[in-house]
């Protein structure tokens, strides 16, 4: 037990996505961070295999951001959300724009990616209200999506763990995921499986478009374990949407703002959506921050159908909604990945990352796939019998023992390092995590 903290103590907390009675057995307390490295509580240096939840891209304690946070506390500490506005709010919205697709120019601001996601659903209801065309209420997802912890997100999502305990959600449906047999080991994006996006057509059959508002995908599906989109597949998404009048929703929160050595997913596969969830690099993970871009025609149907221009054109938002110390964060965690070159590293990089990656496919028969694409990884580790994710947790506890923050979640291991790892940081971590699964039994 953390030497600092009683069992009461222990207990008061519910932790989130956490198995509580093993932690508080053996609690695993982080103490500070700085650059790619936590610091435990026994004072170990953890290197940061995940950037924190995906967050961190730029490392931890960045000077420009802590800075920017401390002005803003000193200066303006919370501004109210509804019909009043603070400037930073229009600065961000504009520097996020420049990181978007084209025509993705409309920003409106959240708390967190749950948030994004739930705000994303609402508004691609309304809008087909506002069209004229009420009965587009339905929302079809994909097999092994995560789009976050509401309810909204958990219905449109499609990781079991995170479904079946909690009953009826919205009505959803779900597409097939992307991992087809002949895909495994694949470096980047598979050859196979992009005929599963057909499947969207026999969705469109059973439902008809005129019942269905919006398709939901991740570019690249990192809850469940780096599930990279096979050659072509998205863009297919993206003619049937078309051509059956269906909103296209890429969840970019672990995606937007680098970890694919691109902008956004979007840009890295090609792909434009009509709207795009962000939320963990907008702030660098420094403080709770979500966003959704929408194309201007979104914007525009709201606008040009709201009534007086005193009333509200959606009623929609939170508390916290462009909080000033979050905007003051988002705008120094952007200026600090164009200045740095991040994007442009992680795509340099990307080669080096894959390359060490893929050099676990020798070192057991435990590992039974490796996926890759930018700064992210998952590797795939064959279940003993009835306990799938009982190998990945001890994986994962004996890589904190040695030094190594890494995430486990059901069948996989996940890798994600900070954009500015370095290239002997990368072969530390892989190579230790080639012996560590060795060990298994």
């Amino acid at each position: 037990m953390s030497h600092r903290l009683t069992q009461a103590q222990l207990d008061a907390h519910w932790m989130a996505y956490t198995g509580n009675r093993q932690f508080k057995k053996d609690p695993r307390i982080i103490t500070s961070a700085a650059g790619n490295y936590y610091t435990d509580s026994d004072g170990r240096k953890i290197f940061d295999g995940l950037s924190g939840l995906w967050t961190c891209g730029l490392g931890h304690s960045n000077p420009a951001i802590n800075e920017a946070v401390a002005e803003q506390v000193k200066t303006l500490d919370y501004s109210p959300a509804f019909q009043f506005g603070h400037e930073k709010s229009f600065l961000l919205a504009e520097q996020i724009t420049e990181f978007m697709p084209a025509g993705l120019n409309r920003i409106f601001f959240t708390g967190s990616g749950s948030e994004s996601v739930d705000t994303a659903l609402k508004v691609a209801r309304a809008y087909w209200r506002k069209k004229g065309m009420g009965t587009k209420t339905k929302f079809i997802g994909r097999a092994k999506g995560y789009h976050g912890a509401g309810i909204s997100g958990f219905s449109v999502g499609g990781i079991p763990a995170n479904r079946t305990l909690y009953g009826q959600g919205l009505e959803s449906y779900h597409l097939p995921h992307t991992q087809v047999p002949g895909s495994e080991f694949s470096k980047g994006m598979a050859e196979q499986g992009k005929e599963r996006a057909e499947d969207l057509l026999n969705l469109i059959m059973m439902h008809d478009a005129s019942n269905i508002a919006a398709v939901i995908v991740e570019p690249m599906s990192g809850s469940a374990g780096v599930i990279v989109p096979p050659k072509g597949y998205l863009q297919r998404l993206r003619e049937i949407c078309d051509q059956h009048n269906i909103l296209l929703i890429f969840d970019e929160v672990i995606t937007a703002f680098g970890r694919m050595g691109a902008k956004t997913g979007a840009e890295a596969f090609g792909v434009t959506p009509d709207v795009i969830t962000m939320a963990k690099q907008v702030t660098n993970g420094v403080i709770p921050m979500g966003a959704v871009a929408f194309k201007q025609e979104i914007y525009d149907t709201f606008m040009d159908n709201g009534g007086p221009d005193y009333m509200l054109e959606i009623p929609h938002g939170y508390t916290y909604s462009a909080h000033p110390i979050a905007c003051a964060a988002g705008l120094a965690s952007l200026s600090e990945i164009k200045k740095q070159g991040l994007i442009e590293r992680v795509s340099s990089m990307s080669s080096v990352w894959e390359d060490s990656v893929h050099q676990l496919k020798d070192a057991s028969p435990m590992i039974t796939d490796i996926r890759n694409y930018g700064f992210a990884a998952g590797i795939t580790i064959a279940p003993i019998d009835g306990e799938p994710a009982k190998r990945p947790f001890q994986i994962a506890m004996a890589m904190w023992d040695k030094g190594y923050y890494v995430r486990y979640g059901a069948d996989t291991i996940q890798l994600a390092p900070p954009f500015t790892t370095e290239q002997s940081e990368i072969d530390s971590l892989v190579n230790a995590l080639g012996e560590t699964i060795k060990q298994q039994r």
